[in-house]
Protein backbone atom coordinates (compact mmCIF):
# COMPACT_ATOMS: atom_id res chain seq x y z
CA UNK A 1 0.00 0.00 0.00
CA UNK A 2 2.77 2.42 0.14
CA UNK A 3 3.08 2.66 4.02
CA UNK A 4 5.73 4.86 5.77
CA UNK A 5 7.16 5.39 8.86
CA UNK A 6 9.58 7.88 9.90
CA UNK A 7 10.54 8.11 13.25
CA UNK A 8 13.61 9.34 15.31
CA UNK A 9 16.73 6.32 15.83
CA UNK A 10 19.39 6.08 17.19
CA UNK A 11 22.00 6.20 14.14
CA UNK A 12 21.05 9.49 13.53
CA UNK A 13 21.63 12.94 14.92
CA UNK A 14 19.08 15.28 16.60
CA UNK A 15 19.12 17.28 13.53
CA UNK A 16 19.11 14.62 11.13
CA UNK A 17 15.52 13.23 12.73
CA UNK A 18 14.22 16.81 12.47
CA UNK A 19 15.19 16.76 8.91
CA UNK A 20 14.11 13.13 7.79
CA UNK A 21 10.51 14.03 9.94
CA UNK A 22 10.21 17.28 7.52
CA UNK A 23 10.72 15.72 4.14
CA UNK A 24 8.68 13.13 5.04
CA UNK A 25 6.05 15.83 5.68
CA UNK A 26 6.82 17.70 2.58
CA UNK A 27 6.03 15.31 0.41
CA UNK A 28 2.39 17.02 -0.03
CA UNK A 29 2.81 19.57 2.80
CA UNK A 30 5.15 22.17 0.89
CA UNK A 31 5.81 24.29 3.55
CA UNK A 32 8.76 25.95 6.13
CA UNK A 33 8.59 24.22 8.63
CA UNK A 34 11.18 24.96 12.03
CA UNK A 35 11.20 23.87 15.41
CA UNK A 36 12.56 25.12 18.54
CA UNK A 37 13.31 21.08 19.99
CA UNK A 38 15.80 20.85 15.96
CA UNK A 39 18.69 20.13 18.25
CA UNK A 40 16.91 17.44 19.96
CA UNK A 41 14.23 16.62 18.35
CA UNK A 42 11.95 13.19 18.60
CA UNK A 43 9.34 12.99 16.16
CA UNK A 44 7.45 10.20 14.34
CA UNK A 45 5.23 10.55 10.96
CA UNK A 46 3.39 7.22 9.66
CA UNK A 47 2.85 8.50 5.78
CA UNK A 48 0.26 5.76 4.01
CA UNK A 49 -1.42 5.68 0.59
CA UNK A 50 -4.63 5.28 -0.14
CA UNK A 51 -5.13 5.79 -4.04
CA UNK A 52 -5.25 9.33 -4.26
CA UNK A 53 -5.27 10.39 -0.19
CA UNK A 54 -2.36 11.09 2.05
CA UNK A 55 -2.69 9.79 5.36
CA UNK A 56 -0.76 11.15 7.76
CA UNK A 57 -0.51 10.33 11.38
CA UNK A 58 2.21 12.23 13.64
CA UNK A 59 3.55 12.70 16.86
CA UNK A 60 6.09 15.60 17.85
CA UNK A 61 7.23 18.59 19.79
CA UNK A 62 6.30 22.48 19.19
CA UNK A 63 6.95 23.26 15.26
CA UNK A 64 5.43 25.46 12.58
CA UNK A 65 4.58 25.32 9.61
CA UNK A 66 4.79 28.93 7.01
CA UNK A 67 3.48 28.67 3.23
CA UNK A 68 4.10 31.92 2.44
CA UNK A 69 2.98 33.40 -0.67
CA UNK A 70 5.71 33.03 -2.78
CA UNK A 71 5.52 29.35 -2.23
CA UNK A 72 2.07 29.22 -3.57
CA UNK A 73 2.57 31.44 -6.34
CA UNK A 74 5.78 28.82 -7.46
CA UNK A 75 3.30 25.67 -6.90
CA UNK A 76 2.98 23.46 -9.90
CA UNK A 77 1.36 20.65 -8.34
CA UNK A 78 -2.12 19.49 -7.83
CA UNK A 79 -4.21 21.92 -5.37
CA UNK A 80 -4.90 20.25 -1.85
CA UNK A 81 -6.93 20.21 0.65
CA UNK A 82 -4.98 19.64 4.25
CA UNK A 83 -7.25 18.36 6.56
CA UNK A 84 -6.27 17.66 10.18
CA UNK A 85 -7.96 16.20 13.50
CA UNK A 86 -5.93 17.02 16.62
CA UNK A 87 -5.91 14.34 19.54
CA UNK A 88 -3.33 16.28 21.35
CA UNK A 89 -1.55 19.87 22.22
CA UNK A 90 -2.69 23.24 20.37
CA UNK A 91 -2.89 24.37 17.17
CA UNK A 92 -3.04 28.31 15.85
CA UNK A 93 -3.67 29.67 12.30
CA UNK A 94 -3.41 32.46 10.99
CA UNK A 95 -4.74 32.17 7.15
CA UNK A 96 -4.54 35.15 4.45
CA UNK A 97 -3.90 38.14 5.68
CA UNK A 98 -6.96 38.07 8.58
CA UNK A 99 -7.83 35.02 9.49
CA UNK A 100 -6.84 34.05 13.15
CA UNK A 101 -8.32 30.57 14.86
CA UNK A 102 -6.99 28.23 17.69
CA UNK A 103 -7.86 24.63 17.49
CA UNK A 104 -7.66 21.95 20.31
CA UNK A 105 -7.82 18.11 20.95
CA UNK A 106 -11.17 17.30 19.21
CA UNK A 107 -11.04 19.85 16.65
CA UNK A 108 -11.05 19.22 12.92
CA UNK A 109 -9.25 21.75 10.69
CA UNK A 110 -9.29 22.37 6.98
CA UNK A 111 -6.64 24.58 4.91
CA UNK A 112 -6.09 24.27 1.31
CA UNK A 113 -2.36 24.91 -0.79
CA UNK A 114 -3.40 28.07 -2.31
CA UNK A 115 -3.54 30.20 0.14
CA UNK A 116 -0.58 31.31 2.74
CA UNK A 117 -1.09 30.13 6.20
CA UNK A 118 1.18 30.09 9.42
CA UNK A 119 0.69 27.44 12.01
CA UNK A 120 2.03 26.86 15.37
CA UNK A 121 1.22 23.81 17.01
CA UNK A 122 3.00 23.14 20.42
CA UNK A 123 1.97 20.67 23.57
CA UNK A 124 1.08 21.10 26.52
CA UNK A 125 1.27 20.57 29.75
CA UNK A 126 3.99 19.20 32.43
CA UNK A 127 7.02 16.81 31.43
CA UNK A 128 7.58 15.60 27.54
CA UNK A 129 4.66 17.48 25.82
CA UNK A 130 3.90 16.74 22.61
CA UNK A 131 1.73 17.23 19.69
CA UNK A 132 -0.38 14.36 18.09
CA UNK A 133 -2.43 14.13 15.40
CA UNK A 134 -3.68 12.60 12.55
CA UNK A 135 -4.31 14.39 8.92
CA UNK A 136 -5.20 13.93 5.14
CA UNK A 137 -3.86 15.67 2.29
CA UNK A 138 -6.11 15.23 -1.02
CA UNK A 139 -6.58 16.76 -4.35
CA UNK A 140 -9.32 19.65 -4.13
CA UNK A 141 -10.89 18.16 -7.50
CA UNK A 142 -12.23 14.79 -5.90
CA UNK A 143 -14.35 17.04 -3.81
CA UNK A 144 -17.86 17.27 -5.82
CA UNK A 145 -18.54 20.72 -3.78
CA UNK A 146 -16.79 24.26 -6.13
CA UNK A 147 -13.77 25.28 -3.70
CA UNK A 148 -16.09 28.80 -3.68
CA UNK A 149 -18.63 26.94 -1.66
CA UNK A 150 -15.74 25.84 0.60
CA UNK A 151 -14.26 29.34 0.91
CA UNK A 152 -16.02 29.98 4.67
CA UNK A 153 -15.14 26.46 6.55
CA UNK A 154 -11.50 27.04 5.47
CA UNK A 155 -9.45 27.77 8.69
CA UNK A 156 -12.30 27.67 10.77
CA UNK A 157 -12.53 25.59 13.91
CA UNK A 158 -14.84 22.65 13.19
CA UNK A 159 -15.89 19.59 15.59
CA UNK A 160 -14.94 16.32 15.71
CA UNK A 161 -16.83 15.14 18.66
CA UNK A 162 -20.04 14.48 17.67
CA UNK A 163 -22.03 13.53 14.50
CA UNK A 164 -20.13 12.92 11.19
CA UNK A 165 -17.51 15.31 12.03
CA UNK A 166 -16.84 12.31 14.91
CA UNK A 167 -17.41 9.61 12.71
CA UNK A 168 -14.72 11.16 9.99
CA UNK A 169 -11.97 12.11 12.64
CA UNK A 170 -12.63 7.83 14.37
CA UNK A 171 -12.54 6.62 10.66
CA UNK A 172 -8.70 8.52 10.39
CA UNK A 173 -8.03 7.31 13.58
CA UNK A 174 -8.49 3.77 12.28
CA UNK A 175 -7.02 3.86 9.10
CA UNK A 176 -3.40 5.02 10.78
CA UNK A 177 -3.74 2.49 13.23
CA UNK A 178 -4.29 -0.53 10.36
CA UNK A 179 -2.56 1.28 7.68
CA UNK A 180 0.23 -1.80 7.60
CA UNK A 181 -1.60 -4.13 7.24
CA UNK A 182 -3.79 -3.28 4.86
CA UNK A 183 -3.43 -4.51 1.36
CA UNK A 184 -3.33 -1.95 -1.73
CA UNK A 185 -6.34 -3.01 -3.52
CA UNK A 186 -8.38 -2.41 0.55
CA UNK A 187 -6.27 0.91 0.66
CA UNK A 188 -7.79 2.21 -2.36
CA UNK A 189 -11.22 1.37 -1.78
CA UNK A 190 -10.72 2.93 1.77
CA UNK A 191 -9.29 6.25 0.29
CA UNK A 192 -12.77 6.63 -1.76
CA UNK A 193 -14.66 5.93 1.24
CA UNK A 194 -12.66 8.42 2.68
CA UNK A 195 -13.39 10.92 0.31
CA UNK A 196 -16.90 10.05 0.55
CA UNK A 197 -16.98 11.01 4.50
CA UNK A 198 -15.27 14.30 4.11
CA UNK A 199 -17.55 15.14 1.24
CA UNK A 200 -20.48 14.42 3.63
CA UNK A 201 -19.38 15.91 6.77
CA UNK A 202 -18.16 19.52 4.89
CA UNK A 203 -21.84 18.95 2.97
CA UNK A 204 -23.11 18.79 6.51
CA UNK A 205 -21.27 21.68 7.79
CA UNK A 206 -22.62 23.76 4.66
CA UNK A 207 -25.73 22.29 5.27
CA UNK A 208 -26.06 21.54 1.42
CA UNK A 209 -26.31 18.09 1.13
CA UNK A 210 -27.59 18.16 -2.54
CA UNK A 211 -24.40 18.69 -3.84
CA UNK A 212 -23.67 15.62 -2.97
CA UNK A 213 -23.57 12.88 -5.31
CA UNK A 214 -26.46 9.76 -4.73
CA UNK A 215 -23.38 7.69 -4.75
CA UNK A 216 -21.69 9.45 -2.24
CA UNK A 217 -24.19 9.82 0.14
CA UNK A 218 -25.14 6.11 -0.42
CA UNK A 219 -21.57 5.47 0.81
CA UNK A 220 -21.33 7.73 3.75
CA UNK A 221 -24.81 6.50 4.61
CA UNK A 222 -23.39 3.13 4.72
CA UNK A 223 -20.24 3.93 6.61
CA UNK A 224 -22.47 5.30 9.48
CA UNK A 225 -24.79 2.81 9.71
CA UNK A 226 -21.66 0.20 10.20
CA UNK A 227 -20.26 2.70 12.94
CA UNK A 228 -23.43 2.58 14.30
CA UNK A 229 -23.88 -1.68 14.46
CA UNK A 230 -20.18 -1.54 15.95
CA UNK A 231 -20.69 0.56 18.46
CA UNK A 232 -23.90 -1.28 19.47
CA UNK A 233 -23.03 -4.73 19.00
CA UNK A 234 -23.28 -5.53 22.88
CA UNK A 235 -27.07 -4.94 22.68
CA UNK A 236 -29.27 -8.31 21.90
CA UNK A 237 -31.58 -6.10 20.64
CA UNK A 238 -29.61 -4.88 17.55
CA UNK A 239 -31.76 -6.02 14.26
CA UNK A 240 -31.96 -4.58 10.68
CA UNK A 241 -34.96 -3.05 12.40
CA UNK A 242 -33.57 -0.83 15.06
CA UNK A 243 -30.66 0.01 12.49
CA UNK A 244 -32.86 1.31 9.92
CA UNK A 245 -35.05 3.15 12.88
CA UNK A 246 -31.57 4.89 14.18
CA UNK A 247 -31.23 6.27 10.53
CA UNK A 248 -34.78 7.09 9.69
CA UNK A 249 -34.77 4.97 6.81
CA UNK A 250 -36.86 2.12 5.81
CA UNK A 251 -35.50 -1.74 6.45
CA UNK A 252 -36.31 -2.44 2.87
CA UNK A 253 -34.38 0.58 1.56
CA UNK A 254 -31.03 -0.45 4.50
CA UNK A 255 -31.49 -3.91 2.42
CA UNK A 256 -30.64 -2.32 -0.68
CA UNK A 257 -27.80 -0.18 0.22
CA UNK A 258 -26.26 -3.35 2.27
CA UNK A 259 -26.43 -5.78 -0.98
CA UNK A 260 -25.35 -2.71 -3.03
CA UNK A 261 -22.10 -1.64 -1.38
CA UNK A 262 -21.35 -5.15 0.48
CA UNK A 263 -21.61 -7.39 -2.41
CA UNK A 264 -24.65 -9.28 -1.17
CA UNK A 265 -24.31 -9.47 2.40
CA UNK A 266 -27.18 -8.98 4.07
CA UNK A 267 -27.71 -6.40 7.60
CA UNK A 268 -28.32 -9.54 9.82
CA UNK A 269 -25.29 -11.63 8.67
CA UNK A 270 -22.87 -8.73 8.77
CA UNK A 271 -23.81 -7.82 12.83
CA UNK A 272 -23.57 -11.50 12.92
CA UNK A 273 -20.21 -11.56 11.65
CA UNK A 274 -19.36 -8.62 13.47
CA UNK A 275 -20.33 -10.44 16.62
CA UNK A 276 -18.93 -13.06 15.63
CA UNK A 277 -15.34 -11.01 14.92
CA UNK A 278 -15.21 -9.25 18.32
CA UNK A 279 -15.79 -12.47 20.42
CA UNK A 280 -12.65 -14.17 18.49
CA UNK A 281 -10.81 -11.37 19.30
CA UNK A 282 -12.32 -10.96 22.96
CA UNK A 283 -11.20 -14.90 23.27
CA UNK A 284 -7.80 -14.79 22.30
CA UNK A 285 -7.03 -12.12 25.02
CA UNK A 286 -4.72 -12.99 27.54
CA UNK A 287 -6.04 -10.04 29.41
CA UNK A 288 -9.57 -11.51 29.06
CA UNK A 289 -8.33 -15.31 29.97
CA UNK A 290 -10.53 -15.18 32.97
CA UNK A 291 -13.78 -13.99 31.59
CA UNK A 292 -16.48 -16.84 31.00
CA UNK A 293 -16.69 -17.87 27.50
CA UNK A 294 -20.74 -16.98 27.79
CA UNK A 295 -20.11 -13.79 29.60
CA UNK A 296 -17.76 -12.55 26.31
CA UNK A 297 -20.71 -14.00 23.99
CA UNK A 298 -23.46 -12.01 26.10
CA UNK A 299 -20.99 -8.40 25.82
CA UNK A 300 -21.11 -9.26 21.88
CA UNK A 301 -24.75 -9.18 21.61
CA UNK A 302 -25.23 -13.34 21.56
CA UNK A 303 -26.67 -13.62 25.04
CA UNK A 304 -27.66 -17.75 25.03
CA UNK A 305 -24.27 -20.07 25.07
CA UNK A 306 -25.58 -23.23 22.68
CA UNK A 307 -26.31 -20.67 20.10
CA UNK A 308 -23.00 -18.80 20.11
CA UNK A 309 -21.21 -22.10 20.48
CA UNK A 310 -22.53 -23.17 17.05
CA UNK A 311 -22.65 -19.77 15.31
CA UNK A 312 -18.62 -19.31 16.34
CA UNK A 313 -17.65 -23.47 15.05
CA UNK A 314 -19.91 -23.31 12.02
CA UNK A 315 -17.66 -19.50 11.28
CA UNK A 316 -14.60 -20.94 12.16
CA UNK A 317 -14.13 -24.90 12.89
CA UNK A 318 -13.50 -24.56 15.93
CA UNK A 319 -15.50 -24.36 19.45
CA UNK A 320 -15.28 -21.12 21.32
CA UNK A 321 -12.94 -22.83 23.88
CA UNK A 322 -10.79 -24.56 21.58
CA UNK A 323 -9.75 -21.44 19.96
CA UNK A 324 -9.24 -19.55 23.49
CA UNK A 325 -6.93 -22.59 24.30
CA UNK A 326 -5.15 -22.74 21.34
CA UNK A 327 -4.84 -18.48 21.26
CA UNK A 328 -3.48 -18.84 24.62
CA UNK A 329 -1.03 -21.70 23.71
CA UNK A 330 0.75 -19.58 20.95
CA UNK A 331 4.19 -18.34 21.71
CA UNK A 332 4.74 -14.62 22.58
CA UNK A 333 5.16 -12.47 19.66
CA UNK A 334 3.91 -14.97 17.40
Amino acid sequence: MGAESEQSGTGMTAKDRFEQWREALARTRDCETTSAHADNFTGQVRRSELGPVALLGTSFPSARFRRTERMVRSSDGPELYHLTFLTAGCHALRRGRDQAEKFRPGDLAVIDSSQPYDVRVYGVGSGEARVEGVGIDLPVSLLPMPPRQLRDLLGRRLSGREGSGALLAEFMLGLDRQAAALRPTEAARLGTVLVDLVAAWLAQELDAATVLSPEARRRALVENVRAFIRHNLHDPALTPITVAAAHHISVSYLHRLFTQELQGETVAAWIRGQRLKKARRDLADPALHAVPVHVIAARCGIPRAPEFSRAFKSAYGLTPREHRLLACAEPIGR
